[in-house]
């Protein structure tokens, strides 16, 4: 498996529409669209990072990742 198919498997498996991915990471739609689309390489190291991301919140008992991007409720 390519990081491409990767990372949409990735997303899919949080449940995040494209739009939701992008806020959750704080990364612009149109990279995620070109790395989703095979258009541009998505670093190994950043894929790495989002999956132990995701896998921690997991772990800490967030059931379900935030899907606003926002998990400092207090700013």
């Amino acid at each position: 498996m390519d990081s491409r198919e990767y990372l949409i498997e990735l997303r899919n498996d949080t449940g995040m529409s494209r739009k939701e991915f992008c806020a959750y990471f704080e990364i612009p739609y149109r990279t995620l669209q070109d790395w989703e689309l095979g258009n541009r390489k998505m670093p190994d190291y950043l894929l790495r990072l989002m999956a132990y991301k995701i896998e921690m919140e997991k772990l800490a008992g967030n059931n379900k990742v935030e899907r606003n991007g926002d998990n400092d409720h207090d700013r």
